[in-house]
């Protein structure tokens, strides 16, 4: 873990400035935005050559609603703040912070409205079928509000916000956010690596850097950490969430917990280290079509639920996983949803298949029977409420698609399982650090995956960048406040 430096060890400054943002990722970018335009001079400290981070490498997905234009211009004008809490704050959970989702949930209209006016351009239509990321540049998709159990606890309105681009947009999120902070003379320093922060007692009053093997120092007034969370660390991982041991890394690279252990170093307190999400990359377009079998051959959970959420499920599941369809389903997936995916075994037989794939004898005959029976007689699904469009009776030849093997086919890789941590520093609503002696650390902000901001124990597509941004901006404007009231 990096020291932190006293104000005393350093001789003088390279660079002054009133707010410091280390990392220019989706986070940084808005902390930025905001203190600019309250007034107060701004640089961004990235590590790579260019501004973006993981959030430029993200789906792109905006978790917004509460009654957007959007929303309203796709169909959708029954929805309101209250109907987005009581979703999110049972997605989001266990021990999710409502608090913080009730803030941004009411704040979410608005937050769509400051991402279209950084220039974040929205195609009116919505993508209306189970995906990870449509194949189009449908601005608006489902992410689990149509699914049971949540189909009961808050009306069904989609709220996944797309950027106009196909497949994967968080490029275009943060092109439009790092021009904006451009615009407003946000100053980047890219190719600049944080390493400790500057103590004058107890407040932040700078950080350590370097930059093509040079040290460089920055003297700020606010220093807002936005460095990503830790899985690119496998000793924090070791540490605090072993689970995504072994398996993939949903990140840029960088995701090292860097600022997360500056914190730590000064006695900032964490929160809900533990808490990750993982993606099994199975595809929605097929489970929902058939089922999603663990390693004993039974089902575990409604397979058109988030994609996401049967991921999360899977992960705690004794494996591998096993995506089971009969040819009907199979040949119902609409090309552009099978993203290269061919199955992995053929039968005609369930009992022969239950042999190719190591399940149980009698194992999946017994699931797929329980399946077929109460779709024939109800055409439900009352063991995990699956919704009824997506149930009929599945008759062979099978299939089973390995979710190991990577989209597009190829050789088996991995685990099949991706994760990232959101767990991070502990912030209050203005993105202040806590410190563990009480109180807040003087001087420090937080926001993005360094910090522990809306999440429990489940996630939802497009609340890292959402509330990345919204808590992003809080902490940026009351950073700059603070640099006000101090020179007043």
């Amino acid at each position: 873990m990096t020291k932190p430096v006293q104000l005393s060890e350093i001789e003088s400054f390279d660079h002054e400035v009133d707010v410091l943002v280390v990392g220019h990722g989706c986070a940084g970018a808005a902390a930025a935005i905001e203190a600019r335009r309250a007034g107060a001079s701004v640089i961004l400290l990235e590590r790579y050559s260019g501004s973006g981070g993981s959030s430029a490498q993200s789906g792109g997905e905006l978790y917004l609603g509460g009654g957007t234009a959007l929303q309203k211009a796709c169909g959708f004008s029954d929805d309101d703040a209250d109907n987005m809490f009581a979703y999110l704050s049972k997605a989001l959970g266990p021990h999710a912070d409502l608090e913080k989702i009730r803030l941004y949930c009411d704040g979410s209209v608005e937050l769509f409205e400051w991402f279209r006016a950084c220039g974040v351009e929205f195609v009116e239509s919505l993508y209306d079928a189970p995906t990870w990321m449509p194949p189009t540049k449908d601005g608006l998709m489902w992410l689990g509000e149509n699914a049971w159990p949540y189909n009961e606890i808050a009306r069904p309105v989609p709220r996944g916000h797309r950027p106009a681009a196909t497949g994967f947009g968080g490029h275009a999120v943060m092109a439009a956010l790092s021009a904006t902070c451009d615009s407003l003379g946000a100053e980047t320093h890219t190719d600049t690596k944080a390493l400790s922060l500057i103590l004058d007692g107890d407040r932040v009053v700078g950080v350590t850097a370097r930059k093509f093997g040079n040290d460089v120092s920055y003297r700020a007034k606010a220093v807002v950490l936005t460095t990503g969370g830790f899985v690119d660390n496998e000793q924090m991982l070791a540490d605090h969430a072993p689970v995504l041991l072994g398996h993939g890394k949903v990140s840029d690279g960088g995701d090292d917990g860097s600022g997360i252990e500056m914190g730590m170093a000064i006695g900032a307190q964490t929160r809900r280290m533990g808490f990750v999400e993982a993606a099994y990359t199975a595809l929605p377009a097929m489970v929902c079509r058939g089922m999603l079998v663990n390693g004993q051959g039974n089902r575990f959970i409604n397979e058109d639920v988030y994609p996401g959420l049967f991921s999360h499920a899977a992960l705690h599941q004794p494996g591998p996983c096993w995506v089971i369809l009969d040819e009907a389903g199979f040949d119902d997936v609409p090309p552009a949803d099978l993203w290269g995916v061919r199955p992995s075994y053929a039968a005609e037989t369930l009992a022969e298949l239950e042999a190719d794939l190591g399940l149980p004898p009698g194992s999946l005959e017994a699931t797929v029977a329980a399946y077929n029976r109460h779709a024939t007689e109800s055409g439900t699904d009352p063991l995990y409420h699956k919704d009824a469009k997506w149930i009929r009776p599945l008759e062979g030849p099978w299939a089973a698609v390995d979710p190991r093997i990577s989209f597009g086919g190829g050789d088996a890789k991995g685990t099949g399982f991706s994760g990232f941590t959101l767990g991070g520093l502990a912030t209050d609503l203005d993105g202040q650090v806590l410190s563990i002696g009480g109180g807040v650390v003087p001087g420090l902000y937080a926001a993005g995956r360094a910090s522990s901001s809306m999440h429990g124990e489940g996630y939802i597509s497009g609340t890292s960048l959402g509330d990345g941004t919204f808590f992003g901006r809080r902490a940026g404007v009351h950073a700059a406040r603070a640099v006000q009231d101090a020179g007043a």
